[in-house]
């Protein structure tokens, strides 16, 4: 890998994934951007969780943005998906239902992306 290659890699981790900063970029400059693609993905995460998000209220940024810290985007259903687990016994009960429903439809690790039960067979079992 080349020398930029490395330090555009270094940098990407550094604003998405909590990695250290590489010399030569204004730590004022990172951390504003760092901010603002927090709140970006919180609003990403909300337009995909309308409930996770509105049960937290005005603390919901804030809440995303510091776990979301040093975890790198997988996409804003596993993201919301990985911060309602996360939450556990906190998680409010209006989460709780929007994260029953989603575990009802998709079948999740919490590694690889999320795969749609099959409601065929759901369908069939219920005509017996």
């Amino acid at each position: 890998m080349s020398d930029l290659g490395a330090r555009q890699q270094a940098l990407v981790a550094a604003l998405v994934a909590g990695g250290e900063l590489p010399e030569g970029f204004d730590p004022a400059a990172v951390h504003a951007t760092k901010a603002a693609l927090r709140r970006k993905r919180a609003g990403e995460v909300a337009r995909a969780w309308p409930f996770l998000a509105a049960s937290y209220g005005a603390d919901w940024t804030p809440a995303f943005a510091a776990w979301a810290a040093d975890r790198p985007p997988n996409g804003s259903l596993r993201d919301g998906w990985d911060f309602a687990r996360a939450a556990g016994s906190a998680l409010p009960a209006l989460a709780r239902e929007e994260l029953a429903a989603r575990e009802a439809a998709y079948r999740y690790d919490g590694e690889s992306a999320p795969v749609p039960r099959r409601r065929g067979l759901l369908a069939r079992l219920r005509r017996r």
